[in-house]
């Protein structure tokens, strides 16, 4: 009968069991090392696709803030009553037409809706002269314009009546 006594093998049970464990059970076998592996590059390769391309992020982005700019402009446009383009520039864009107030500080005339002129990523581009009409006339033509980016291209269109949204994405050139 085994006693705890001093000197015993089994005074100390649970060092006991760890010397006497065979070499087969103290590791992990070759196949569960592959196993976990493999979990971990599939898992990798599923974020990997969900995280977006960041260029194409960056057009719908533009194409998204240059929409809302066009439907503010063409609102302004019909509340006005003077017609206001857009148009592509060296820098970036800039609206035509838009009413003006007199400051009366500097006693200058400002815009009464100051809009922004640049491109949020500097690599935005449109087409060389284009240009949008967009108003005061409730109903305006059917106009449509092509923003690229890093090799991508996305179209911004309006039937006129509508405002203008992205009609097509993940077009590549």
């Amino acid at each position: 009968m085994r006693t705890l006594a001093l000197g015993n093998k089994a005074s100390n049970p649970i060092k006991h069991r760890l010397t006497t464990c065979s070499l087969k059970e103290r590791g992990f076998t070759l196949m569960e090392l592959m196993v976990v592996v493999a979990i971990i590059a599939i898992a990798s390769a599923g974020v990997m696709m969900a995280i977006p391309d960041a260029s194409a992020t960056a057009l719908e982005r533009e194409a998204l803030r240059l929409s809302a700019l066009l439907d503010s402009a063409r609102a302004q446009s019909r509340a006005s009553g003077l017609a206001i383009t857009w148009k592509q520039t060296d820098n970036g864009f800039e609206f035509e037409g838009i009413p003006k107030i007199k400051n009366n500080k500097t006693g200058e005339l400002e815009d009464v809706v100051s809009y922004p002129k640049t491109w949020l990523n500097t690599e935005t581009t449109v087409d060389a002269g284009s240009r949008l009409a967009l108003g005061p006339e409730p109903v305006i033509a059917k106009q449509e314009l092509v923003l690229k980016n890093a090799g991508r291209s996305l179209t911004l269109s309006t039937d006129g009546i509508r405002p203008f949204a992205i009609k097509s994405s993940d077009q590549t050139l």
